[in-house]
């Protein structure tokens, strides 16, 4: 089949149901909403309906089972004996349904996840290309009004230009955030109108064959009190000591920790309340994590955001983040556009 699957079965004993569709497409290039993977030490078998079979056939290394629609109702018919199962990506009622078909089923968290968080070489190269298209979106914002249109104008902006630039689709909704919606840091860009004076904070990124990208900035649209600017100067050397202290087979939990003591000894403590930063690759989200609660330990070639921020409410916010490589000895870091203040207009 492929390495992928090699590796995989070094981390089974039974057969592994594979129903997470990013991890379908991670182990098998085969991506559709209603197909399963059932990998063991001997074959992998791609279950699908009449809808998708005639693109599985095509996929080089596995066994093509067609099934009706109900592809978990049909597994609890054909299989038996002990099999596991991705403990996040199964439901109760699928769950009930498998074991009610008389499957022992042993659950398993992450396996698939863990070998997605280590990118092979092809990976990381298209990881590139949506940061340099990234790159250039954000370069070319910097000349589109802010002020006197909405949010969600912007936001339309930003749709364009990943299309103008080469993206295949958008990563996520992008976030435009201005003044108190900035406050927010997953806020949903709104009809209100941006204003002369503001912290307007930018969150978005692209696909490029599956993979994303993901850079936030913060400008400002004109001259900022004391405060938003005192704000910017620390979120920005927060995001300094994160990238410096980054390091192959460091625990996650200590990069987070940099950053976050520069905000903790500033006047803005207690409001950095989200993580350090994230795994990025097939999912926007995924492993490892950087947080104040993790347990997972950086290593080489996993691709990471590196994102601070400080939020007050009714006020602003502010955060800076960079997609970085991993390396032994620090970071490649894969985004190129500026981080000092850019003001629009």
């Amino acid at each position: 089949m492929n390495d992928r699957v090699d590796r995989l079965r070094s981390l089974i004993e039974e057969p592994l149901l594979v129903t997470n569709p990013k991890n379908v497409v991670y182990l098998a290039g085969f991506e559709s909403s209603n197909a399963a993977l059932l990998v063991d030490q001997e074959r992998v078998r791609l279950f699908t309906d009449f809808r998708y079979i005639e693109a599985a056939r095509a996929v080089e290394g596995v066994e093509v089972v067609q099934t009706k629609r109900g592809v978990i109702s049909a597994l609890a018919e054909q299989l038996s004996g002990s099999i596991g199962f991705e403990a996040t990506n199964v439901v109760y009622s699928d769950f009930q349904t498998l074991e009610g078909g008389g499957l022992d089923l042993v659950p398993h968290g992450g396996l698939v996840e863990s070998l997605r968080a280590i990118k092979e070489e092809s990976e990381l190269e298209i990881i590139r290309r949506a940061c340099a298209i990234t790159d250039r979106v954000f370069e070319r914002l910097t000349e589109v009004k802010f002020v006197g249109r909405t949010e969600r104008e912007v936001s339309w902006d930003l749709t364009r230009l990943f299309h103008e630039e080469g993206g295949e689709g958008l990563a996520f909704e992008s976030i435009v955030g201005a003044g108190p919606t900035g406050a927010r840091p997953h806020a949903r860009a709104s009809d209100r109108t941006i204003g002369t004076g503001e912290l307007v904070v930018i969150d978005a990124g692209c696909t490029i064959e599956g993979y994303a990208s993901d850079y936030t900035r913060t400008f400002a649209t004109g001259p900022l009190d004391g405060e938003a600017k005192e704000a910017y100067e620390v979120v920005l050397a927060a995001q300094l000591a994160g990238l410096a202290a980054i390091h192959a087979d460091m625990p996650a939990i200590d990069a987070d920790q940099a950053a976050r003591r520069v905000i903790e000894d500033s006047p803005f403590a207690g409001l950095f309340g989200h993580g350090l930063g994230h795994g990025l690759g097939l999912d926007v989200h995924e492993l490892p994590r950087m947080s104040t609660d993790t347990d997972d330990v950086l290593a080489p070639r996993n691709v990471v955001t590196v994102e601070p921020g400080v939020y007050l409410p009714g006020k602003f916010g502010v955060r800076i983040e960079d997609d970085v490589v991993v390396t032994q000895d620090g970071i490649e870091n894969l985004t190129g556009f500026r981080k000092d203040l850019v003001e629009v207009g």
